[in-house]
Parts: structure tokens; C-alpha cells; sequence
């Protein structure tokens, strides 16, 4: 545990020793609600699942953009060399990496609690269907991340890496949709609708935190998690 602690503090000061997290942060917040504002005046409700509907297709993009250094920095400046030579093991390393992300995506969603303050203030939203939002943008949140970091392994090249993780990413938002599941073989569809993060990102924001939604995203992160771990150690035993 104090290895993974150690790797997380690391990671998590290096994006703010840096333009990254910053960059990030005002990027996110300024497109998230502005994307969001524009609707929610027109469509004259006091709710969020506009806002929430956004979120899977704008963390497609800064997710891996933030997640593509991980791994591939580390092999492009030859770092990685040194920290395979180090009394770590190689989950711990991959564990502190992802965890770290999850922190910086954390700071940043709450940095957008202003918009939930701002539609209560204009209205009387569903304060449940605002926190289970929420958790389930933490929760999808994580599940980007884990994918970027398995893609940030397979490369050096930080771009090859970003796009790998929006391909993997958009794979899996997209297989559990409707213009995916209308037509796909009958014996596919349960499997197909399982597996979409999209599918159980949506039941979340009914306002229902069901154990298949979340056991399924805790699944998704472990596994790739463990393909991260997996490249990891195949990289340290050539």
C-alpha cells in the first residue's frame, strides 16, 4: 500500500507541476457548461440529464488525452527502465497511475458542483437523480481511465496511444446502444447489451444505483487494470 501511495502522489503532483491539469480542468469545465447552458435555457426544465448525456462523449476525448503520457512518456524518455529496477511491483505501479487519474478527474468533477448549485438555485431539481448522476460519472470515469492506461501501454507514442484509448472507448460506448443492438444477431444481443458502457451509465441516471451497473463497472476497470499489469511485466521480461 505505501508503494501505490508513494506512485500516487507522484503522478498526481506531476499534473500539477505542469500545464496538464490545468489545462484540463478549464477545458472541461468551459465546454461542459457551455455545451449544457445553451440547452437548458431553451428546453426551460431544471434538471441535469442533458448535462450528465454530455459527459460519455466528453470524456471520450479528454480521458485519453490525459491517460496517453502514462505509460508512453515513460518509454519515450526511457523512465520506465528505472522504475522496472526499483523494489515495486508492477500492479502497485499500475494501481497508483490509475488511482492518481481518478483524483485529478474527482478535482474535477467537483469542480462542477457549480452547475448542479446553479440549477437548484433557477428551479427545484431531483436532488437523488443529481447523486446517483454523479456516481455514475465517477464510476464511467473510471472505466475511461482504465482503458486509457491499457492503451498507454502498448506504445510509446502518446498520439497512437490516445487514439487507441478513444477507439476502445467508443467500442464499448457504443456497443450496448440501440443502432448497434437492432442489428445484432438475437443470440448476441444479451452480450452486447451487457456489456455497453453507455447502457448501464443510462440506468444509473434514472436514478437507480443497481449492483449490475456498478459490479459491471467495477469489472471493467479490473480488467483493464490486470491487461495494464499484463503489458507491464511481458515489457519487463523482454
Amino acid at each position: 500500500m505505501q508503494n501505490i501511495t508513494a506512485i500516487l502522489k507522484k503522478e498526481f503532483r506531476s499534473y500539477f507541476n505542469s500545464p496538464i491539469a490545468y489545462i484540463f480542468i478549464t477545458f472541461f469545465l468551459g465546454i461542459s457548461s457551455w455545451l449544457f447552458f445553451q440547452s437548458f435555457f431553451l428546453v426551460n426544465q431544471a434538471e441535469m440529464r442533458g448535462f450528465f448525456g454530455l459527459m460519455p462523449w466528453i470524456f471520450l476525448f479528454f480521458i485519453p488525452a490525459v491517460t496517453m503520457k502514462l505509460w508512453a512518456e515513460e518509454k519515450k524518455i526511457g523512465t520506465i527502465e528505472i522504475l522496472m529496477t526499483l523494489p515495486i511491483r508492477d500492479y502497485e505501479v499500475v494501481i497508483g497511475k490509475f488511482l492518481a487519474c481518478l483524483a485529478l478527474l474527482a478535482v474535477t468533477i467537483l469542480l462542477t458542483l457549480v452547475v448542479p448549485f446553479s440549477v437548484m438555485y433557477l428551479g427545484n431539481p431531483d436532488v437523488g437523480t443529481l447523486i446517483t448522476g454523479y456516481i455514475g460519472l465517477l464510476l464511467m470515469g473510471a472505466a475511461y481511465i482504465a482503458i486509457g492506461l491499457f492503451a498507454s501501454t502498448l506504445t510509446e507514442n502518446q498520439i497512437v496511444a490516445f487514439i487507441i484509448g478513444i477507439a476502445i472507448c467508443l467500442t464499448l460506448l457504443l456497443i450496448g446502444e440501440d443502432i448497434v443492438l437492432f442489428k445484432t444477431a438475437n443470440w448476441l444481443f444479451p452480450i452486447f447489451s451487457y456489456l455497453g458502457l453507455g447502457a448501464h451509465y443510462s440506468s444509473i441516471l434514472r436514478g437507480v444505483l443497481d449492483s449490475r451497473d456498478i459490479i459491471y463497472y467495477l469489472s471493467v476497470i479490473a480488467f483493464f487494470l490486470y491487461l495494464s499489469t499484463l503489458a507491464v511485466e511481458s515489457r519487463k521480461r523482454r
